[in-house]
């Protein structure tokens, strides 16, 4: 009986967590990519795999609001402080580190070093598809391709990240495990540039659900925020 009172105790604390959450309205605009667009947000809507009453990245989304930003200055502002994104970064910056837009065929070798570099990533075995060696990759004109360099012009991190409508979402984030916020870099620089642009309202960096607490906490030092989200096609 106890621990049935604890579990409806815990459901009943999630429910409520999820309840407080700010509501983000995201579409999807087929016309920039009528293919691969409506794929995505079929991705993003289907059930989820663990909880089958909501959709896949609907409850949790981990989201940063572009529009409380005037430009990147407010942004950076927000993630100020000891520990947090915009002091990661410039400690990376301070090592030799940049970030810059990457052609991926120019770094075959050392996107597959970092897929690599760890058997295990957030407590869970690394997927078959990080173990095998892409030989060419394909450019999707919606998407952009960021890598950080150090200061001997060896691709450490990388990230792809889509366009989808008002908002972009990142399909990969990947470095080598180090601890010169390398990792901050790349993520805040790409958030600027967004800025930068005014090109979408949101950037997605998946789900808080799931997410181990390490990674919880790198999101929200970043500025990401859990979300209920709303879903629309056009």
């Amino acid at each position: 009986m106890k621990a049935l009172q604890r579990n409806f105790h815990t459901l009943s604390n999630t429910l409520r967590e999820l309840l407080r959450m700010p509501v983000a309205r995201l579409h999807f605009d087929s016309r920039i990519d009528p293919e691969d667009i409506p794929r995505t947000y079929r991705y993003y809507t289907r059930r989820h795999p663990r909880y089958k009453i909501i959709g896949n990245k609907t409850m949790g989304a981990a989201l940063i609001d572009l529009g409380r930003f005037e430009g990147p200055p407010g942004y950076l502002e927000h993630i100020q402080g000891k520990n947090r994104g915009a002091w990661h970064a410039k400690r990376a910056r301070a090592r030799g580190y940049v970030c810059a837009e990457i052609e991926r065929n120019e770094y075959i070798d050392a996107i597959h070093a970092i897929n690599t570099s760890l058997e295990e990533r957030q407590g869970r075995p690394m997927d078959q598809k990080y173990r095998e060696k892409v030989t060419h990759f394909e450019r999707q004109p919606h998407f952009d391709y960021y890598g950080v360099l150090n200061a001997e012009g060896q691709l450490v991190a990388y990230a792809n990240i889509g366009h989808y409508g008002n908002f972009s979402a990142f399909s990969q984030l990947i470095g080598i495990r180090n601890n010169d916020g390398i990792m901050h870099l790349l993520m805040v620089d790409i958030v600027t540039r967004l800025l930068e642009q005014k090109r979408v309202r949101y950037v997605m960096y998946d789900t808080f659900f799931g997410a181990q607490p390490g990674l919880q906490q790198f999101k929200r030092i970043l500025g990401y925020q859990p979300y209920r989200v709303k879903y629309s096609l056009q």
